[in-house]
C-alpha cells in the first residue's frame, strides 16, 4: 500500500508557505501605512516568490492526491478514500490561512487604492491652469483678488 507521507509533506509545506505569505502581507500593511515604498517593493518580490512556490506545491499536491483517488484530488475526498482524518485537520488549517490571506490582501488593496486616489486628486489640483492659460509655478500668482 502506498504511503501518504509525500502528500502530507507537500501539505505541510503549503501551510508553512501560507503562513509566510500572511506574515508578509501583514508587514506590507505596515509599510503601506508608513509609506515605505522601498520596503514595499522588496516585499512584492518576496510575495511573488512565495506565490510561485505555492503554485508548484499545489500542482504536486493535486498530482499526488489524484494517484490516490483516481480523480477527486480534494483533501476531503482523499480523507474519505484513505480514512486518514489528519488530512481534514490540514485542510482546516489551509482554509483558515487562505481566508486570512484574502482578508489581508483586500485590506492592503484598499489602502493602495485610497493612496492612489489621494495622489491623483493632488496631482489634478496642482496641474490646474493658473486661470490665464499659463501654468502656476513657484512664485507665480494663482488668483487675483477683486
Amino acid at each position: 500500500m502506498k504511503s501518504l507521507d509525500p502528500l502530507k509533506m507537500i501539505l505541510n509545506e503549503q501551510v508553512v508557505c501560507c503562513r509566510a505569505l500572511l506574515d508578509l502581507l501583514q508587514r506590507e500593511r505596515l509599510c503601506l501605512l508608513e509609506v515605505d515604498a522601498y520596503t514595499i517593493e522588496n516585499l512584492s518580490t518576496e510575495k511573488d516568490t512565495i506565490v510561485m512556490k505555492l503554485r508548484l506545491l499545489e500542482e504536486e499536491r493535486q498530482r499526488l492526491a489524484a494517484d490516490w483517488t483516481g480523480g477527486d484530488a480534494t483533501l476531503k475526498g482523499l480523507s474519505a478514500v484513505t480514512g486518514d482524518t489528519s488530512l481534514l485537520g490540514i485542510r482546516s488549517k489551509l482554509i483558515s490561512l487562505v481566508q486570512a490571506i484574502e482578508e489581508m490582501n483586500s485590506f492592503n488593496r484598499l489602502l493602495i487604492e485610497r493612496s492612489l486616489d489621494y495622489m491623483k486628486s493632488n496631482a489634478l489640483f496642482f496641474s490646474e491652469d493658473a486661470g490665464d492659460g499659463s501654468r502656476a509655478g513657484k512664485g507665480m500668482r494663482v488668483s487675483v483678488e477683486t
